[in-house]
């Protein structure tokens, strides 16, 4: 039975969100809400905020848990999924803030630790397994550091890897998944925030992949990565999460580099700060530097957009297969 339900929430979020995309397509490009795709030699102009509808959507998929379950249908929410989709909402409205307003690189790395706050009243293990070691328990120091430190990092990580294509979107769709996957090996029921997640993202992907139709804007990537984030640290999947989000920190490890290097030399052009490449005629990426993890392939192979975004899933996908079978 919980098989099935997870099923339909997946598929009726899936649905709602196909449904809704092309009517906010038509929405936001009449109200001027657009951003330059870079990579396209015509540097189109797309709608953006588009993740508003992944959010939008489960919110509405929890509204109607509430209202079946008064129907004694039997889809049951629990405290601890209400709170990680109240955190979610936080980092979705902060992300809309900085759409609106850009609230700056310090405030965007540290307000959000304030966010995961809700989840301190409903985790009730303190403890990781780390492989190898065994069970730590960290005690009042997982709730009050450990766990609004990992949910800021991973939304900020998600929010950094991204500027092609799909690129974002996609790698959710693959996190969600295998998060999924892992809750049902270790027999966990409550996946009702997680499979709607899921629906709802890979909904957007279909108009999001290349050639890109919407794009996310900081309230869909900060919000589903946040998703993510709490996702691991109710469930106890601390140290498959760090396996899962490696490219992740690699690619903010080389972008922490790259503003050294740049702080060192600032009048050199290699470490130029920049925040987009181009295309050349035949379509294949022309990139600055190799210093974000994207770039390192088209940096030195001729690629084209799609083929470096399909690069990145294949990439992270070894990454989450390792994930699977790490005890939580």
């Amino acid at each position: 039975m919980r098989a099935e339900l997870t099923a339909a929430t997946l598929l009726a979020s899936f649905t709602i969100v196909m449904a809704i995309m092309p009517i906010l397509i038509i929405k936001l490009k009449k109200r001027g809400i657009v951003a330059i795709d870079y990579y396209k030699n015509e540097l189109r102009k797309i709608p953006t905020r588009g993740g508003v509808a992944i959010l939008a959507v489960v919110l509405l998929m929890f509204g109607l848990a509430v209202l079946l379950e008064q129907l004694s249908i039997p889809i049951h929410v629990s405290e601890v999924e209400w709170a990680m989709m109240l955190v979610v909402v936080l980092f979705g409205v902060f992300g809309a803030v900085d759409d609106f307003a850009d609230v700056g690189r310090h405030t965007k790395i540290f307000l959000p630790f304030f966010f995961s706050l809700p989840l301190l009243f409903v985790i009730d293990s303190t403890t990781i397994t780390l492989p190898f070691i065994g069970c730590l328990n960290f005690g009042v120091f997982y709730l009050i550091l450990i766990v609004p430190i990992y949910v800021m990092v991973v939304a900020n990580l998600v929010n950094m890897h991204s500027g092609f294509n799909g690129l974002v979107s996609g790698l959710m769709v693959i996190f969600f998944a295998f998060l999924l996957i892992k809750t049902a090996v270790i027999g966990c029921n409550s996946v009702f925030m997680l499979s709607c997640m899921l629906g709802a993202t890979l909904g957007f992907f279909w108009y999001n992949r290349y050639p890109a139709r919407i794009f996310l804007g900081n309230i869909g990537s900060l919000s589903i990565g946040a998703a993510v984030g709490v996702v691991i640290v109710a469930y106890g999947f601390l140290v498959s999460g760090f396996i899962m989000l490696i490219p992740h920190t690699v690619n903010f490890l080389m972008y922490v580099y790259w503003r050294l290097m740049h702080w060192l030399h600032p009048e050199d052009e290699r470490w130029k700060i920049v925040k987009f490449g181009r295309v050349r005629e035949d379509g294949t990426l022309e990139v600055p530097n190799c210093l974000t993890l994207k770039w390192v392939l088209p940096y030195y192979f001729r690629m084209t957009e799609k083929q470096a975004v399909l690069a990145m899933y294949a990439l992270t996908m070894p990454f989450c297969l390792i994930a699977l079978f790490i005890p939580y």
